[in-house]
């Protein structure tokens, strides 16, 4: 696993964009320089995060997001893992 966290991430199952091996490691994301806890998917490449709007749900009982558009710093909050050591 590399030191930098993808170009796009989503927390959202269904997406193409959803790894869990990434989200297991713990994201974090930045945006404009302020700290950001509800972020559902970002895009560094093209400068936006999806975040959560209060405890609203559509139809089909998916958080409602808007879209805001700023600089993206996502950061991993803890080390890689390292690979555990055979044992004979």
């Amino acid at each position: 696993m590399s030191d930098t966290p993808p170009d796009r991430l989503s927390v959202n199952p269904r997406s193409a964009h959803y790894d869990d091996d990434v989200l297991m490691r713990g994201v974090g994301i930045k945006f404009n320089g302020e700290e950001k806890t509800n972020v559902d998917e970002y895009c560094i490449s093209e400068g936006w995060v999806r975040v959560s709007v209060g405890k609203a749900v559509d139809r089909k009982g998916n958080a409602m997001t808007i879209k805001l558009n700023g600089v993206v710093e996502p950061y991993y909050k803890s080390e890689a893992p390292e690979d555990a050591p055979a044992e004979d």
